[in-house]
């Protein structure tokens, strides 16, 4: 599986490379070449799967074996998950009228991000141990990354972490689980502005590519690929558990809400559909809703300022996964993807083409939820 940039100018990466990564050099984010397609065969032996064994499926689609091979891969996923407190990892609870909860919490700082970076923490111990490596990781969050973060690498020897919490914007719970980590190789800085604001520095110190090449630079924000990769497993697992059977023609549609503020998780369902689960998204904002104005209108442009809500995670006014979900619904179109972000970076107001802008909201619902 080869690996590009949403702006095409980066050359091809295998997944090792983009693990490594942050931004691409060319500001772009890693995707695969090709999304596989799967046949209503596969997905009816991946419906009897465990969520655990889910995910060893779908990343062995995207890790080649000759990187990582299939007994090791699978040991690997079973090391990561070894610290959730649920036996299945993940639960669904079953409310009333059909509504049911995708319980994603059980991991050690009960974020749901957890689940996605204790496996990436998994996949760059392997490649440093064989390498003999050092990596450095920058972190800008704003609030559950962080600690999730600092919690998939704490402790090892080859790996520095260094995270940016933006002072007065996380909560107290989020702020103690990363600034009382008392670990030789992580590093916890208080910033002064918001979470958006601490991602440019960070953002500026990749497409230095020489300065990110000495000192090893790679991310674990959302902008890795590898978590989003491990974050398809949660749509699949949901559409399983919910669907009611999967010997109708077609198959039934199950509704997923996802809450989101840099777009991570919504990203891994826009791929999900595109291998062929049949998935309605529904991303749900609080009122730093910039995804939701650009599924509604095609405004894909900051508001005038950020605003500090309850669920402080989610305080996120540029979601850099929607990069991701426009160049997928693009058709891959790196060109048009460069311009268009190009034109965002200078402007901080973009108005989607006409055609992009229906297929944005053709896939996609959205709702916008207030603090009550």
């Amino acid at each position: 599986m080869e690996y590009i940039s949403t702006r095409g100018g980066a050359g091809t990466v295998d997944f090792e490379g983009a693990l490594f990564s942050g931004y691409a050099p060319d500001g772009g984010l890693f995707m695969p070449r090709c999304i596989p397609s799967l046949d209503r065969d596969t997905l009816r032996r991946w419906s009897r799967l465990s969520y655990r064994d889910l995910v060893k499926e779908l990343c062995f689609l995207f890790i080649t074996a000759d990187l990582i091979p299939r007994s090791t891969l699978n040991d690997l996923i079973d090391r990561a998950f070894s610290r959730f407190r649920h036996k299945d990892v993940v639960h669904l609870s079953r409310l009333k009228d059909g509504l049911n909860v995708l319980e994603l919490w059980h991991g050690v700082t009960y974020a749901f991000k957890d689940l996605s970076l204790s496996c990436t923490g998994q996949f760059l111990q392997y490649f440093l141990e064989k390498k003999q490596k050092h990596v450095s990781i920058l972190v800008g969050t704003s609030g559950d990354t962080g600690s999730s973060a600092i919690e998939s690498v704490r402790g090892q020897r080859n790996i520095d972490i260094f995270v940016l919490l933006p002072k007065g914007f996380c909560t107290q719970i989020q702020e103690l689980q990363m600034t009382t980590v008392i670990e030789d190789n992580v590093h916890v800085f208080a910033a002064h502005g918001n979470s958006d604001e601490i991602d440019e520095p960070i953002k500026d110190l990749f497409t230095d590519v020489d300065f990110a090449r000495k000192y090893n630079l790679m991310s674990l924000n959302s902008i890795n690929w590898s978590r989003i990769m491990v974050q398809i497993a949660h749509h699949f697992y949901a559409y399983f558990q919910c669907a009611s059977s999967l010997d109708t023609n077609p198959l039934p549609v199950v509704e997923i809400v996802v809450p989101t503020g840099g777009g991570g998780n919504i990203t891994a369902g826009c791929i999900a559909q595109k291998m062929g689960l049949p998935i309605q998204l529904v991303a749900a904002v609080n009122s730093n809703d910039i995804i939701h104005r650009t599924v509604q209108r095609g405004d894909f442009s900051l508001s005038e300022g950020m605003k500090a809500t309850l669920a402080s995670a989610m305080d996120i006014q540029e979601p850099y996964n929607m990069e991701r979900i426009l160049w997928l619904l693009s058709g891959s179109d790196s060109r048009l993807m460069k311009m268009l972000m190009e034109q965002f970076s200078i402007l901080k107001s973009l108005q989607l083409p006409k055609d992009l802008h229906m297929k944005v909201s053709s896939l996609h619902r959205q709702c916008r939820v207030c603090e009550e």
